[in-house]
């Protein structure tokens, strides 16, 4: 029997502290610094090159984006500082997460294997008897009563057999409209790769995501959490994690295009899944970064897992809650170990005109 106690044990945490930050009604909530803790994948397998075919990237399903300046980052958080001038040229973005169906779209033409579908290294897992690695990847697992804040590991299972053909474990099934899950950085970029574009710089997203707004705003949409009462993002409602409301219709995941598109026709900027950017993640790069199309540091360095090669994630994910994360918020970064993926990870990409 698969035991899951102690693998999750060695699985290393992007741990979170609870911060009290004010609230657009004054008053306190705990907040999550660093983002979602999201158990990471030890990384061991390299993309093998020859199972991916580079072919003219299509631009159709994807959107214009025009290029300009604007004020990049948040004073919100830490990694987001300083605020600093940015301009990225024009370039064309899905205009939606990649999907199931586009993903087996590519897994049928070039036999790719995910990273949560490989086997485990057992020289990564020094101890741990070889019989016991079994593939599979982070699922949420929402606990049936309020539990502490502070170990994601009580609404955090590793499942064997969860990949994403099979979102929850191997009995179950994904839907064709919904954002492709589970996929690691390597699986996204192969994905890009074979459809001729790439994965979008964090400067190129964020100026997508704000929709040509002259100014920042709370969230992309706009200053009011529900604009005339709606919910126009799929994010947690209710006690998380134990409790989600749904008032925005959905538990889980939401199928692409479900809420407006922002000013670009983007959907889903915000909630439903994080997205992977191609910057290495270093919580101080915004003091360096380059006025003109910035791609990110040149290596990754996270203070709380030294020794994680890490990317940065954006958008937040339908698990985002003001109880808990708010990196769904105008600005915020995520980040994510390269060869990890969840159940709320996904991707969109970009082509340079």
């Amino acid at each position: 029997m698969f035991r899951i106690s102690w693998l999750l044990g060695l699985i290393l945490l992007n741990s979170c502290q609870d911060r009290k930050q004010p609230a657009t009604n004054q008053a306190t909530i705990p907040v999550c610094e660093t983002g979602e803790a999201i158990p990471s994948r030890v990384a061991y397998f390299k993309t093998d090159s020859s199972r991916t075919k580079v072919k003219p990237g299509s631009t159709q399903g994807m959107v214009r984006i025009p290029g300009g300046d604007f004020t990049m980052g948040s004073n919100e958080f830490e990694d987001t500082q300083p605020l600093h001038a940015v301009h990225v040229d024009a370039f064309w973005m899905d205009e939606h997460e990649v999907t199931n169906a586009e993903f087996a779209a590519f897994v049928k033409a070039t036999h790719y294997v995910t990273v949560a579908e490989r086997p485990l290294n057992p020289a990564d897992f020094p101890g741990v008897p070889a019989a016991d690695l079994v593939p599979g990847s982070a699922v949420f697992t929402p606990p049936t009563q309020p539990v502490s804040l502070e170990n994601p590991l009580r609404w955090w299972s590793y499942v064997p057999g969860a990949n994403w053909k099979h979102p929850k474990g191997p009995h179950s099934t994904y839907k064709p409209n919904d954002p492709v899950i589970h996929v690691s950085y390597e699986d996204a970029a192969a994905y890009a790769q074979w459809a001729g574009k790439r994965l979008p710089t964090e400067a190129e997203w964020e100026f997508a995501a704000r929709g040509g707004k002259a100014q920042a705003t709370i969230y992309y949409w706009g200053n009011d959490l529900k604009p005339k009462g709606q919910w126009v993002a799929n994010i947690h409602q209710g006690h998380f994690p134990d409790h989600n409301a749904q008032e925005d219709g959905f538990a889980e995941l939401a199928p692409v295009k479900t809420y407006p598109a922002n000013a670009y026709g983007l959907y889903d900027m915000e909630g439903n899944v994080w997205e992977w950017c191609s910057d290495f993640y270093r919580p101080d790069y915004y003091a360096q970064s380059s006025k003109d199309n910035p791609k990110g540091p040149q290596d990754s360095y996270d203070p709380q897992e030294p020794g994680a090669v890490k990317r940065v994630q954006r958008g937040g994910s339908f698990l985002c809650s003001d109880q808990y994360c708010i990196r769904y918020k105008s600005g915020s970064r995520g980040k994510g170990e390269v060869s990890s993926g969840s159940n709320n990870l996904g991707f969109r990409c970009v082509i340079s005109l």
